[in-house]
């Protein structure tokens, strides 16, 4: 299971870890990621991602799933979310 979001492509960051001595050594900043089910209004169903919690809080604010992957970039977006995206198309289009 990669340590990466499916919404927003935030990954892993590496930096320091600086002691009071100013000795550095090296340390990887891993993203708040949660096992969510986020529901599709569209579809009628909910997707299970693998999501940081920031972009959580984008979701809401965009005002659901729907609308923000519809605003999202594809390059941005994992495998399984540009598949969601690709159903909520044809479904908008159908509609």
């Amino acid at each position: 299971m990669s340590r990466r979001c499916e919404l927003t492509g935030k990954g892993p960051m590496t930096g320091n870890n600086v002691s009071h001595a100013n000795n550095k050594t090296r340390r990887r900043f891993l993203p708040n990621l949660q096992d969510v089910s986020l529901q599709s209004e569209s579809l009628g169903r909910s997707f299970k991602l693998r999501v940081s919690s920031a972009a959580l809080r984008s979701v809401d604010h965009r005002g659901g799933l729907d609308a923000y992957l519809a605003r999202a970039k594809d390059e941005e977006l994992s495998s399984n979310a540009l598949k969601i995206k690709r159903e909520l198309s044809k479904a908008q289009s159908a509609a």
